[in-house]
């Protein structure tokens, strides 16, 4: 009797076990899928990623279509407009950013030379000239900012070749047209400043009136060295063949006395050739000034 009960008991313990283990097995499988059907679904997903990155090149490429055809029917003249409008305004934007750097740098005239101020039409630049920290005479130009670039009105002298200037860099560089404008328009206040020194303050050292040009790159005069002496033994021709520089580049000094073959005299006039090459005007002659003073 006993037997039969450990064996109905070990019956049912068995069937237990075996209930268990098909239990494990169940949820193991519900865990972890295949992996044959991981790999269709990860499939299902590329095929559907790449239907829809075809939709969306097929849709950029008809944009561009669009817009490349409607670029194409544009009206000519309109374009050219929006060409030379865009280009007028750079230019516009160009000159306010060059005014803008002189006001915010705090560049003085005579630094700089250049101030302006804006117009109706444009621009109206101020070119201020100085010599030696002397404000001198100043010029104006006003430009008109428009397609092409253009000059309304100015006070620069004629012999300033200022069409030559415009021609070069007006339409293409407009700040180097402003400064290459100041250089000429400085030097020839420079070269002026000078000759009106010389007949103004040293007079006594002239036989008569300074001979210059309009444009001051071309002097040429009769002088002496010795205040006292009553004779003027030396001639003097300066050619200033740079008109953006206030020191001449051809000296010619002769020396028109009796004894003009004396070495003493012609070592004087080679030392007055060297003066007038390195120095101002009216530097040189305050130098023969304190030589005969002592």
């Amino acid at each position: 009797m006993e037997w039969a009960n450990d064996k109905s008991k070990g019956g049912v313990l068995a069937h237990l076990e075996r209930l268990e283990t098909q239990m494990s097995r169940s949820c193991k499988n519900l865990e972890d899928p295949p992996r044959e059907t991981a790999e269709s679904d990860l499939g299902t997903k590329i095929r559907k990623l790449r239907c829809l990155r075809d939709k969306l090149r097929a849709e950029v490429k008809q944009r561009q279509a669009r817009i490349k055809a409607s670029t194409a029917n544009a009206e000519p003249d309109q374009t050219l407009e929006i060409s030379e409008q865009e280009a007028v305004g750079g230019k516009e934007e160009n000159m306010k950013a060059i005014l803008q750097a002189y006001r915010f740098t705090g560049i003085n005239l005579f630094a700089s030379g250049l101030s302006g101020k804006r117009t109706s039409r444009g621009v109206c630049v101020c070119i201020s000239t100085a010599f030696e920290g002397n404000l001198l005479d100043s010029y104006f130009v006003d430009l008109v900012i428009q397609k092409p670039l253009r000059i309304h009105h100015h006070s620069v002298p004629v012999f300033i070749p200022l069409e030559e200037i415009s021609a070069k860099y007006l339409q293409t560089n407009i700040q180097h047209f402003l400064f290459c404008l100041c250089e000429y328009l400085n030097a020839y206040a420079g070269r002026k400043y000078q000759a009106d020194q010389l007949q103004r303050d040293f007079a006594a050292f002239l036989a008569g009136p300074l001979q210059r040009n309009s444009l001051c790159n071309l002097l040429s005069f009769t002088y002496k060295v010795e205040p006292q002496s009553r004779s003027f033994p030396f001639c003097a021709r300066l050619l200033y063949k740079d008109l953006t520089t206030t020191l001449p580049t051809d000296v010619t000094i002769t020396y028109q006395g009796t004894d003009a073959s004396s070495t003493s005299w012609e070592e004087q006039r080679a030392s007055h050739e060297n003066l007038f090459f390195t120095k101002p005007l009216h530097q040189v002659f305050t130098s023969f000034a304190r030589n005969g003073e002592r």
